[in-house]
């Protein structure tokens, strides 16, 4: 029942569950820091989790790395992606990256080839709405993390899917209403654990972020290699 119910809270949790739920996928997790392995595959224990990042230091240890089929060390801006394997992988989950790459429009592209056809795509990224929101201990105002360097929207990346053959499922504003409803409780930990609180917290009620659901168009299989 508990991990049902964290499949259900966690939007990219849910969004795998609701493709793929017990059986065999191969997951492609671009920016695979904060123990994303282990938890992961506590919940889907027949993924087969794949992680990428431009360094190995984003909070993961030694159980993380051990969970993962493979993991990619690359700079994704560099759109050099021959290591990774095109029509392979089942799923990519791309969450808050693409803010931190200024050739993102570059990026996607590459990335679908890795999917098989019929495969499906989730990313997630702080939208317009964000610039307006005041500044806050842990990111709420785009601004406030340093490391941001370019802002996209639902319109921009969708024409990029499109333009790649993919159908995007959905679209729009996060509003993920279990994180609004327990921002009363959130708010308390966060003081407790840290003695601040996080501008996560309010992501979802005040619209930080803007994601995409993606689905690759089924097309004959290539064994074309990497590029």
């Amino acid at each position: 029942m508990l991990n049902f119910l964290k499949k259900q809270i966690n939007l990219k949790f849910r969004f795998l569950h609701k493709y793929f739920a017990n059986t065999a996928f191969n997951l492609l997790d671009v920016g695979a820091g904060n123990n994303s392995a282990s938890r992961t595959k506590a919940l889907f224990p027949n993924c087969k989790y794949y992680g990428l990042d431009i360094s190995k230091s984003y909070s993961n240890s030694e159980t993380d790395f051990n969970k993962m089929e493979k993991f990619y060390e690359l700079d994704l801006t560099l759109l050099d992606y021959s290591a990774i394997p095109n029509n392979f992988f089942d799923a990519i989950m791309m969450a808050h990256v693409i803010e931190h790459l200024h050739n993102g429009e570059e990026v996607l592209p590459l990335l679908v080839k890795k999917l098989k056809p019929g495969g499906y795509f989730y990313i997630e990224y702080p939208g317009k709405k964000s610039t307006t929101l005041p500044s806050m201990y842990g990111t709420l105002n785009f601004k406030d993390d340093p490391t941001h360097v370019r802002l996209y929207s639902v319109n921009e990346l969708k024409k990029v899917f499109e333009k790649n053959n993919c159908t995007v499922l959905a679209c729009g504003i996060r509003r993920n209403y279990y994180y609004i409803l327990a921002m009363p409780f959130r708010v308390i930990y966060s003081f407790i654990k840290t003695g601040k609180v996080t501008g996560n917290i309010f992501w979802d009620i005040l619209g930080f972020a803007e994601y995409l659901k993606v689905k690759r168009n089924m097309q004959e299989q290539t064994n074309e290699p990497g590029i």
